[in-house]
């Protein structure tokens, strides 16, 4: 336990390491409380959610502690991207990777002998493979395990070279390691810490809400209907960019084919391509050259790209975590953004073969159905999202379409009691299959040799078919009265919120079975006005981004790496003229304010004289 005044110490230094080179005042939610965890030596579990500020959580304690910190990632593409990030902070950051040539390694390599990296990023493979023979003089500092949910074999991205990594702890055990994930369910977190072997972890759980992104499902109205749809959504942000998201390769290419008939700027991205071809699609993508890229889910992973204002999935995906993973990168500057969703009973065939195909049967096959209840679902949809990953919300967001366009709703509390109740004296042994045939008094053998038609409750919920229980209890289920035990043959447990229900403590809200939401009227054809911009100049904030753009190509880095839209807005609404205002922009460091004060600022006074009679 750390001492108050070492607590102040740690505080006051990780506030300086922020300003410095990160260009903060302040903290998000957990972030200090996390550094000051690092910086004591203790093992960490976070959860953040994507755009929740992660990295920050041990690239902070990176700079304040002595040696050097290893981040353990999957991706090249995702190391790359946080090395050019570091590096345009003034941080110095390298990456250990095939992608590289053997000299370029070597020099790598080097530089870390000499004590010049504070955050090396490697793939847990070559990790494994060098840990024996890692040099002696260098002073680790503390061990980051990004995407940690891999390790897990209840996590929706499971891989075996992941589970190796327990040998961290062995090889260095008073080395500190933090595990880092954005999509994790209660299972997945338990595992994570035991397959690491860490010792006494302390568990940060941030919100999972990103209440910027708006989230709106769609059954599948047809091919035209589809696109038009997606091209007013393009429109509305012209001079930002998307994500398409699609089940198959070809599902890609004909989106991408479809919005370049259209005249849209479109590429592809899938695990089909060379790699060579994925890494220019990628690159065209992040340095703004294409509006959309219409992907598989092999695409997007660790891009930090600010400007996506929109995700969309062609079909239903895989679970929710990977959904969640995946509308994560629209809205990463704060900003409005959209998540729209369109499915059809064809996804289910299609996701279901897959399954058929894959390990885990049983658990995909009801990660699916988690999935399927989301996209049906007559609850707020940020509702269904925020307790499936065991997070209690109790009000509903008003920013997805249900809450647009609410269902005709009840009182449902007698309902949910009688379900939960019937939970309860079954000792929460059930599933959802025998719950109902309880409910509803049916006398099946296995139901009657476990003695459950002698509860209270047998036969209370004969007044409804089977087919409204379980609408009712897929709702009860997402607004997380209570939760599904994978591990334990999909049991159902109750929740602290599913107790207050059975003890009428407070009320519960059903959505009427069967009741039918009618689609809004049309909107008139969207305008090509950014809506990012807020109310900054759009003249300005087009010249800010013209100059941020010729400096990404001058050093051959993608434009949010120079610095984000949201800062670009607060420059355009500051409209500082001189180093020491610029220096107060929000993201931006001592690093960037040397490197970019001249030029930025000389856009906000050539704005400024053309321009004499706006204030």
């Amino acid at each position: 336990m750390l001492s108050k005044e070492k607590k102040t110490h740690i505080d006051a230094a990780a506030r300086s390491v922020l300003k410095r080179f990160f260009g903060y005042d302040s903290f998000r939610p957990r972030q200090a409380e996390i550094v000051a965890t690092v910086c004591s030596g203790r093992d960490c579990v976070v959860l953040m959610p994507t755009g929740g500020g992660k990295s920050i959580c041990y690239q902070v304690p990176a700079l304040m502690l002595d040696g050097m910190a290893i981040v353990v990632s999957p991706l090249i593409a995702l190391m790359e991207d946080q090395v050019h990030t570091l590096r345009g902070n003034g941080i110095p950051a390298a990456a250990l990777h095939s992608g590289q040539t053997d000299a370029e390694n070597a020099d790598i390599l080097d530089a870390v002998r000499r004590g010049r990296i504070k955050l090396l990023y490697i793939s847990p493979e070559r990790l494994l493979l060098d840990m024996e023979n890692w040099p002696q003089n260098i002073r680790i500092s503390l061990f980051a395990i990004d995407e940690a949910h891999c390790i897990s074999q209840w996590g929706h991205d499971f891989r075996p070279e992941y589970t190796r990594l327990d040998r961290i702890k062995e090889r260095f055990p008073a080395v500190p390691v933090i595990a880092l994930t954005a999509t994790a369910d209660k299972l997945t977190r338990a595992d994570i810490a035991g397959q690491l072997r860490l010792d006494n972890p302390q568990v940060f759980i941030s919100s999972f809400d990103r209440p910027n992104i708006s989230l709106t499902v769609k059954q599948n109205p047809g091919k035209a209907m589809k696109l038009k749809i997606i091209s007013e959504l393009i429109d509305r942000y012209a001079d930002d960019s998307g994500i398409i998201y699609s089940l198959s390769r070809k599902g890609a290419e004909q989106m991408a084919a479809e919005l370049k008939a259209r005249g849209y700027s479109a590429t592809v991205y899938h695990a089909g391509l060379s790699a060579g071809e994925r890494a220019e699609a990628q690159r065209r993508f992040i340095q703004g050259e294409v509006q959309v890229v219409c992907a598989t889910i092999a695409f997007g992973m660790g891009i930090d790209k600010s400007n996506i204002r929109y995700v969309i999935h062609n079909n239903l995906p895989r679970n929710i975590e990977g959904y969640y993973q995946e509308i994560g990168r629209a809205g990463r500057d704060g900003l409005p953004a959209e998540a729209l969703m369109f499915y059809s009973f064809q996804d289910i065939v299609m996701l279901q073969s897959f399954i058929d195909e894959s390990g885990q049967k049983q658990l995909n096959l009801e990660k699916l159905a988690r999935m399927r209840e989301y996209a049906e679902s007559s609850v707020c949809r940020r509702r269904v999202l925020l307790s499936y990953f065991s997070e209690e919300c109790t009000t509903d967001c008003g920013n997805c379409d249900v809450c647009r366009r609410p269902p005709l709703r009840f009182d449902g509390t007698t309902v949910a009691q009688k379900a939960l109740s019937a939970i309860v004296r079954t000792e929460q042994s059930v599933g959802v299959s025998m719950l109902v045939d309880i409910l509803r008094g049916s006398a099946r053998g296995d139901l009657v040799s476990k003695g459950y038609n002698r509860i209270k409750t047998y036969g209370a919920g004969r007044d409804l078919g089977a087919a409204e229980w379980k609408a009712y209890l897929a709702q009860m289920l997402q607004l997380g009265l209570f939760e599904i035990a994978y591990n334990e043959g999909n049991r159902l447990k109750i929740t602290t919120q599913g107790m207050r229900v059975l003890r009428a403590e407070v009320p519960v809200t059903l959505a009427r079975f069967f009741y039918e939401r009618t689609e809004p009227a049309p909107k008139t054809k969207a305008t090509k006005t950014p809506v990012s911009s807020g109310p900054a100049d759009p003249g300005l904030l087009a010249a800010l981004k013209a100059r941020r753009l010729a400096i990404a190509r001058l050093n051959g880095v993608a434009p949010y790496i120079i610095c984000s839209d949201k800062t670009l807005v607060e420059i355009a609404l500051r409209r500082p003229t001189d180093k020491l205002g610029f220096s107060k922009i929000y993201g931006i460091g001592e690093f960037k304010t040397e490197r970019l004060w001249e030029p930025m600022t000389a856009v906000v006074r050539n704005w400024k004289l053309n321009n004499p009679e706006l204030p």
